[in-house]
C-alpha cells in the first residue's frame, strides 16, 4: 500500500491550560511544563515536517498561548510556507499579542466555547471565561482573520444548541464546529456526565439543519454526530495515518490525538527518531493502515474503507483489542458494551463533574 505525505499537523506545544473542561480530550496524565519540547526542539519538528509534505499546522495544547515562545514558533513554521491555525480557549489573547501573530504569519484561530449561557459556560470551563471569549472574538474579526468557533456537545449543553449556534453568529464565524464528545482522557473520566438522552440529540438534530439551510454561504455549520448512539462507527481520521500527525508536548508522535491511550503501541519520539521515519516505517503509524489488519465483521464489510472499522482508540478502551471492530457498530460482537454503557450511565440529571486539573 502506497503511503502518502502527511497534509497537517496538530502541535499540541503545551497541556498548560486555564480551563478545566471536563470533557477534555487531553490524557488524564498531563505532560508537565518541564518535559515540554524547547523552542529549537519544535522548530526541527516544523522544519521535519514540511520536508514530510505538511501544509497545515495547528497550534494547539492545552493553551498555546501558555507558551512565551508562540510567536517565534508560529514565525517559524508560517516561514516555511505551512498555513498556520491557532487553536485557543481565547483566554490570554489581547490585541498587541493578536497583532504580533498576525504579523508573524497566522492564518486563522479557532476559539472554543463552552455553552451560550454565560452562567454554564463558566461553570463548566471552571473559570469565568465566557466575556472573554466574546472579547477574544471581537479581536479576531478585527484583525479581520479567519475564525472557527468549536463547541464540544453534551448532556449539560445540547439542549442550548440553538443559543451556541446564534453565539457563533454572533461573534462572526465563518465556521462552526458542534462535535459531540468523543470520550478519551477525561472525557471518558466523566462519561456519566456527559453522555446525552436520545431525546436530547433528537431535539437537537432538526436545529442544526436548519441552521444549516439559512446560513449556507455564510457560516458553514460541522455537525459531529454522538457515536454511541449511532449504527455505524465515524471514519477514524480519514484511516489510520493517512492524513495528519500529532506531536504531543513532550515530542511523542501519534497518528491521532487520542492514541496515547493504546497502551501496547511502540511510543515514538521526535528525539529518538524523524518524523519522516516515524511517519513512513514505524510500527506504530503502519500497525492499522489499509484494511489487512481487519478482523470480521470489518474484513468482510462494504464499509471497511468508509469508515475503517471505526476509531482504534475507542476500541482499544472498550475492549483491549485496538484491532476490534470499533463496538460503536451494530455488527461488532461487542456492541453490547455500548448498549450496556447507554443503558446504565445515562440519567436525567447531570452527575458531578471531575474537573480537568492544572499542570
Amino acid at each position: 500500500m502506497l503511503t502518502e505525505a502527511p497534509l497537517g499537523l496538530l502541535a499540541e506545544l503545551t497541556h498548560r491550560c486555564p480551563l478545566h473542561c471536563p470533557y477534555c480530550s487531553n490524557p488524564v496524565e498531563l505532560v508537565r511544563r518541564a518535559d515540554e519540547l524547547d523552542t529549537v526542539a519544535w522548530q526541527r519538528v516544523f522544519d521535519e515536517a514540511r520536508e514530510l509534505g505538511v501544509l497545515q499546522v495547528h497550534l494547539s495544547g492545552g493553551e498555546p498561548l501558555a507558551r512565551p515562545d508562540l510567536p517565534e514558533l508560529l514565525a517559524h513554521a508560517s516561514g516555511l510556507g505551512c498555513y498556520t491555525n491557532l487553536v485557543t480557549s481565547g483566554l490570554g489573547l489581547t490585541a498587541s499579542r493578536l497583532a504580533d501573530l498576525v504579523d508573524r504569519g497566522l492564518d486563522h484561530v479557532q476559539l472554543s466555547v463552552q455553552d451560550s449561557d454565560r452562567s454554564n459556560a463558566n461553570l463548566i470551563a471552571g473559570v469565568k471565561g465566557y466575556d472573554r471569549k466574546l472579547l477574544a472574538a471581537s479581536l479576531i474579526k478585527n484583525a479581520e482573520l479567519p475564525l472557527t468557533v468549536n463547541a464540544v456537545l453534551h448532556k449539560a449543553n445540547l439542549d442550548h444548541i440553538g443559543g451556541i449556534i446564534e453565539l457563533a453568529e454572533q461573534m462572526g464565524a465563518d465556521r462552526l464546529e458542534l462535535a459531540n464528545t468523543q470520550y478519551y482522557g477525561w472525557a471518558l473520566r466523566n462519561r456519566a456526565a456527559l453522555l446525552p438522552t436520545r431525546e436530547q440529540l433528537a431535539a437537537a438534530l432538526p436545529i442544526v439543519q436548519q441552521a444549516q439551510q439559512r446560513l449556507a454561504g455564510r457560516m458553514e455549520i460541522v455537525y459531529v454526530v454522538a457515536d454511541y448512539h449511532e449504527a455505524n462507527p465515524k471514519p477514524c481520521m480519514y484511516g489510520w495515518g493517512s492524513r495528519q500527525l500529532t506531536v504531543a508536548p513532550n515530542g511523542d508522535v501519534l497518528p491521532c490525538p487520542a492514541a496515547s491511550v493504546i497502551t501496547d503501541l511502540p511510543v515514538q519520539n521526535v528525539a529518538r527518531s524523524s518524523l519522516s521515519a516515524i511517519w513512513y516505517d514505524s510500527p506504530t503509524f503502519n500497525a492499522f493502515r489499509g484494511t489487512s489488519w481487519m478482523q470480521e465483521p470489518c474484513r468482510s464489510c462494504p464499509r471497511k474503507e468508509i469508515d475503517f472499522g471505526g476509531c482504534r482508540c475507542q476500541a482499544f478502551q472498550l475492549t483491549g483489542d485496538a484491532a476490534a471492530t470499533d463496538p460503536v457498530c451494530t455488527l461488532s460482537p461487542d456492541h453490547g458494551l455500548v448498549q450496556s454503557i447507554l443503558a446504565t450511565e445515562i440519567t436525567p440529571s447531570r452527575p458531578s463533574f471531575a474537573m480537568r486539573r492544572s499542570v
